[in-house]
């Protein structure tokens, strides 16, 4: 067992300044085992609406709802959309006997409805799988790195026994998601069809979104694979990230990149099953990128982040604001990466106050003026990180 402290931090933090605390984030990475930490499930107060229990107890909320006090769990409350309304009504009593955790896998419904019934009630902290800095509180140990790019963060496909274990739990979690969670959701997209254009978007990791060419791809039009897109994103599946227009005189890339939120899903569905199969296979490259952009941005928590790109071949891989603050991420999976064009042109242009360049290395050492060379792990210490 990990334990995940500066999210309790963040939650106990939230709960001290807001009536209702939303923890949402994809399915199965751990939202359950951080509310039972602050609510045991066999309490009064917590109420899991995939179990009949509680979905009984909740026959008649307000009932159900009115009387307790302290904190109330409610977990996966995007299966009963029509709490929102009620909660507004018992987050506004004074004095105010409790406060509400709502659990949710951030499906399309839950951020319309809580956002439209509990505005100003509302705090919401998004939860990811395991993190670098998470997994690696102890020290990392030699193949540590390898094992969370490979099967991902997700808590029960990291902490499986084995490789071969994790790739099944994989297996099951995408039939599950696709066949039961989108529908009990409302999408009402068949599972094959969502699945092969899944694995669609697996060979566009890293690449700037292009929806003609993925609808002729799939044979459908652009508005189609738009939603499609739309949905997996909405459920923390896909990251769009979106590029960065600075004021230039030069043709600058509009479209978002597509990244996959977990490398493990990534890697099933594009087939890799072992650290053999990831070094061989021609995604490998992307596969890294990807996986450094999301620890970045776990570890460091930025108020925006954005990729940068010319026409003319100039790019960064990130673009990070945070606390008024510019800073510029390269991700290069190599032994020791050198200083390039690329590098100055979104030094000067962006005006960065640093460039890190990230690798897979043990090494830090500077490339030039404000650009350093900072190895992954380094993102275990993020504050020790922005100090270099």
């Amino acid at each position: 067992m990990i334990e995940r402290l500066s999210f309790t931090e963040n939650i106990r933090a939230a709960l001290q300044r807001s009536r209702i605390v939303a923890l949402i984030g994809p399915r199965q990475s751990g939202k359950t085992t951080l509310a039972q930490t602050f609510v045991p499930p066999d309490s009064v107060n917590y109420f899991d609406l995939e179990d009949p229990v509680s979905l009984t107890r909740l026959e008649e909320p307000m009932t159900a709802l009115r009387a307790l006090q302290g904190l109330v769990v409610i977990d996966e409350i995007q299966r009963r959309p029509e709490l929102f309304p009620l909660l507004r009504v018992l987050a506004d009593r004074q004095p105010l006997p409790a406060q509400f955790l709502i659990l949710g896998s951030a499906s399309p419904t839950l951020i319309r409805a809580a956002s439209e019934s509990l505005a100003g009630r509302l705090e919401t902290i998004q939860l990811s799988g395991f993190s670098l800095a998470e997994i690696g509180t102890k020290g990392l140990e030699p193949n540590t790195l390898m094992q969370h790019w490979l099967r991902g963060g997700l808590p029960r496909s990291y902490l499986a026994a084995n490789d071969s274990d994790s790739l099944v739990w994989r297996k099951n979690f995408v039939q599950t998601f696709l066949e039961r969670d989108l529908p009990q959701w409302g999408i009402q997209i068949p599972a094959e069809t969502l699945h092969r254009f899944w694995i669609m978007l697996a060979h566009y990791h890293g690449q700037p979104w292009n929806a003609a060419e993925a609808a002729r791809s799939f044979g459908v039009s652009e508005m189609t694979v738009r939603r499609y897109l739309d949905i997996l994103a909405g459920v923390f599946m896909i990251r769009l990230l979106q590029p960065w227009h600075a004021n230039l005189q030069k043709r600058q890339v509009k479209a978002p990149k597509v990244y996959f939120h977990d490398s493990g899903l990534l890697h099933f569905l594009l087939g890799i099953r072992s650290d053999l199969d990831l070094y061989t296979h021609p995604k490998i490259g992307a596969s890294w990128e990807g996986y450094a952009i999301e620890e970045t941005i776990k570890a460091l928590a930025p108020d925006d982040a954005y990729f940068w790109g010319t026409h003319n071949g100039a790019e960064l891989d990130l673009l990070i604001f945070k606390d008024g603050r510019r800073i510029g991420v390269e991700c290069k999976r190599m032994d020791a990466p050198r200083l390039t064009p690329s590098m100055r042109t979104a030094l000067d242009d962006l005006q960065l106050e640093r460039l890190f360049v990230l690798y897979p290395g043990d090494k830090t050492y500077p490339l030039a003026e404000r650009i350093q060379v900072v190895p992954l792990v380094q993102l275990v210490d993020a504050e020790k990180l922005l100090a270099i």
